[in-house]
């Protein structure tokens, strides 16, 4: 799952990313509120977790020009700022919970997947495509019944596939949507973990899921 992280505290950000990361996330960073606002105005994010002091422009600001835009993206405001009457206006702003500094990380890794579960009524959790399953909440995949053991980054390339089933993805794409990094030619990381995915959820199956467009990318479907 992808997540958008918004705080201007250098150490206090690379904190968290690295948290994140290690619990399974793709984190985006920005250090400043006009930064934020333009990635989660164009990014396809799971959660955005949002400072609201910020360098070009507030948080509320923020959560208010994404709600008025009718992005409706999950959004967790992490402040010292701990006035009832500030998380009265984050909540009133349209943000779904708001967590005051300084925390405990186990806290607030718990409240990031809470936020998330509650948000996907407004989003899809669990795509099916033939025998195979993948809930984006539970971080959980099966096929024909049987658990996949995947790791974090094939959850990640899995759940790619499955949110965009049928359509192909280029290299780049995957390489930006999936290890938030530009594509670079000479780089097989794709082609080694799409083998590596292919091994688990294809080859101990009789119907192959995960296709290869010659010059193009993949795409998960069935075929035939």
């Amino acid at each position: 799952m992808k997540l958008l992280l918004v705080e201007d505290d250098r150490k206090t950000g690379a904190y968290l990313c690295k948290g994140l990361v290690e619990a399974g996330f793709t984190v985006d960073l920005a250090s400043r509120g006009d930064d934020g606002l333009h990635l989660a105005s164009g990014g396809d994010y799971d959660l955005v977790v949002l400072d609201v002091m910020l360098p070009g422009r507030d948080g509320w600001s923020i959560v208010a020009e994404l709600r008025k835009a009718g992005r409706d993206t999950p959004i967790l405001f992490l402040t010292a700022m701990d006035a009832v009457s500030d998380r009265v206006r984050g909540l009133d702003l349209g943000a779904d919970d708001y967590l005051v500094k300084p925390f405990a990380f186990s806290e607030f890794l718990a409240r990031v997947r809470s936020v998330i579960r509650r948000g996907s009524a407004r989003q899809s959790q669990v795509y099916r495509i033939a025998d195979l399953e993948v809930d984006t909440v539970r971080l959980a995949a099966s096929r024909s019944g049987r658990k996949l053991e995947l790791t974090p980054k094939e959850f990640g390339l899995l759940a790619l596939l499955s949110r965009r089933a049928g359509d192909v993805l280029s290299r780049t794409l995957i390489a930006e949507q999936v290890w938030d990094m530009n594509f670079d030619s000479d780089s097989n990381v794709v082609d080694v973990h799409i083998r590596r995915l292919r091994a688990k959820v294809d080859d101990p199956f009789p119907t192959k899921l995960i296709h290869t467009v010659r010059g193009a990318g993949y795409v998960l479907e069935v075929r035939g």
